[in-house]
């Protein structure tokens, strides 16, 4: 039986780019399903070479040129990471045919060292694209629904979600093989992602001597997600040196499992130095780390909130980066203790997002909204509020209650 295709939003921007650049790298998480989009778009006209085996990548670093003789281009190039110093003699053989466009398409699952090779070697001569695990609305079969705030030239998904369902979904995650495979247990595929990752990615960037203790640092970095993150306080608990817990961090953002949101700022270089919040770039990964294995407890226990902010802020990532866009997203919070929980810059303008677990929308629950909207004035779009229930409703001037399975 033939593994069923779920269409991904980037399908129009990876097609756009392979129209104009002579290379494009398509980079995101293992198992996002890099490969299965561009063996699905391309199939038939390019050629396909992981170099993911040691075989393989020993031919590609024994002689390089060689191993591009033998597969010249149109091609695909899989797990490019395994072998960075072939990306000179892509650059060279590129450069022997600027004007062609698509000759290479390239994957990695590391933004650490494949960028740094990307950069230095086929800067102007590739376009970078992130493919993320599956938003909910790419699950549900309708890849290009608009964002709340933009203009309707798509229409907005009607369809409806119970609350049992959506804590379902989050549980299991947005990883296409699990989507694909409802039946499969997700527990399982999750532990089954942390071993593989631990093993082959976490030991290839940076050398982490002690996996178990890593693991220790995923759990209590979890149990934090949508938190002000504190790395001092990390790093005591763990019973490691602060320097560790940024530098393991660092590895978690370079292979694209977290989200580091940092403080939204008039004044541009403040956002850095302040204490950032982080959340994990997969719900259903946050929930098989904090041990979750069951929506009801989920949905009543105490990381509801955490699970539910992560939930908005991923669906909203996903939405702007498979557009090919970097998001620029944040979060607002006064010293006395207001708060906005995410902030979309689009434009020059400024989208306030509220997140909130009750699925009945009250307008005293947009407070931290209107607090931002008298402050930045006429700088602001109209907010809103996303919940869990179904319903599409005002909350006051230019704010709108939005349902989470209508994002």
């Amino acid at each position: 039986m033939p593994v069923k295709y779920i269409k991904r939003s980037l399908e129009p921007v990876l097609k756009k780019a392979a129209k104009e650049f002579p290379a494009v790298v398509l980079t995101g998480p293992r198992q996002s399903g890099k490969t299965t989009l561009l063996k699905h778009l391309f199939a038939g006209r390019y050629r396909y070479v992981s170099l993911e085996p040691p075989d393989v990548r020993a031919a590609a670093v024994e002689d390089p040129r060689g191993f591009l003789e033998m597969n010249a281009p149109p091609v695909i190039f899989d797990e490019v990471q395994y072998a960075p110093d072939l990306l000179p003699y892509v650059k060279e053989r590129i450069d022997a045919d600027r004007n062609r466009s698509g000759q290479y398409l390239l994957t990695g699952s590391q933004n650490l060292q494949l960028m740094g090779k990307v950069s230095e070697t086929l800067a102007g001569r590739t376009a970078v694209l992130r493919l993320l695990p599956l938003s909910h609305r790419e699950m549900d079969g309708q890849p290009q629904v608009s964002l709340p705030w933009e203009p309707r030239h798509h229409r907005v998904s009607d369809r409806k979600v119970t609350y049992r369902d959506l804590w379902r979904g989050f549980l299991r995650g947005g990883y296409p093989e699990l989507a694909v495979n409802p039946n499969r247990d997700a527990n399982l595929w999750h532990a089954g992602y942390v071993q593989t990752y631990l093993e082959r990615d976490v030991r290839t960037i940076r050398q982490v001597g002690d996996l178990s203790q890593f693991q220790s640092f995923l759990r209590a970095l979890a149990a934090r997600s949508a938190q002000l993150l504190n790395m001092t306080d990390l790093a005591r608990d763990l019973g490691v040196a602060v320097n560790t817990t940024k530098a393991w961090l660092s590895v978690l953002e370079a292979t694209y499992q977290i989200i580091v949101l940092r403080p939204y700022f008039a004044n541009i270089g403040k956002r850095l130095v302040k204490t950032p919040k982080v959340y994990f770039m997969d719900v259903g990964m946050l929930c098989y780390l904090t041990g979750l294995k069951d929506a009801e407890h989920a949905a009543s226990g105490p990381m509801a909130g955490q699970i539910m902010e992560t939930a908005v802020l991923s669906e909203i990532f996903k939405a702007i980066t498979h557009r090919g866009i970097e998001p620029e997203v944040y979060f607002w919070r006064t010293s006395t203790g207001t708060e906005v929980d995410i902030l979309i810059e689009t434009a020059g303008k400024l989208v306030p997002v509220e997140v909130k677990l009750s699925a009945t929308p009250r307008p005293e629950m947009a407070s931290s909204i209107k607090a931002f909207q008298e402050y930045f004035g006429d700088r602001v779009l109209p907010g809103f509020l996303v919940h869990p229930g179904e319903n599409r409703l005002p909350l006051g001037s230019n704010i709108r209650a939005w349902p989470y399975a209508q994002l």
